[in-house]
């Protein structure tokens, strides 16, 4: 099985614990991931064993991606297994600190994922030109995602 790799940063001018909070709030995620409505089917959303299914399409055209959380380190880090028979693999989600131009507290928000390529050596065909509008896709949506948290920060 073939294994895609796609890494997505953002600067957010906003302390690391907002950043946190906006990104571990799964079932608001889909206020700032593009196309996406996310939901918590097992567990409390912040503990190790949490499920969430996450669907991205349009309308009731898309895919739902089910998700377990595996690793969790407030507030730097989390780590995901993809459990679904058509999205497979892991991400982790790191929020870093750094400081902002003028002296102020702000973070850098990574989104990582690493996924096992369905459809065999077709998806691995496939990646090269899958990968550049999944990759603008994210960092849209990681650009909203730093607007939210600049905007509660103030």
């Amino acid at each position: 099985m073939a294994r895609a790799e796609i890494a997505v940063s953002v600067d957010i001018d906003a302390p690391v614990e907002t950043v946190w909070r906006e990104v571990m709030d799964w079932e608001s995620q889909g206020e700032w991931m593009m196309g996406t409505r996310v939901r918590v089917t097992h567990g409390d959303g912040v503990s190790p064993g949490t499920r969430v299914a996450a669907f991205t399409g349009v309308g009731p055209v898309g895919v739902t991606d089910h998700i377990e959380l595996v690793g969790w380190e407030p507030p730097h880090r989390a780590t995901v297994r993809h459990v679904g028979r058509i999205i497979r693999g892991s991400g982790v989600f790191t929020v870093a600190e750094r400081t902002t131009a003028d002296g102020r507290k702000g973070s850098t928000f990574t989104m990582s994922e690493y996924l096992d390529l369905p459809l065999g050596p077709l998806g691995a065909a496939g990646w090269p030109l899958v990968k550049p509008v999944f990759a603008w896709g994210l960092q849209r949506s990681l650009d909203e995602l730093a607007r939210r948290c600049e905007r509660a920060a103030r």
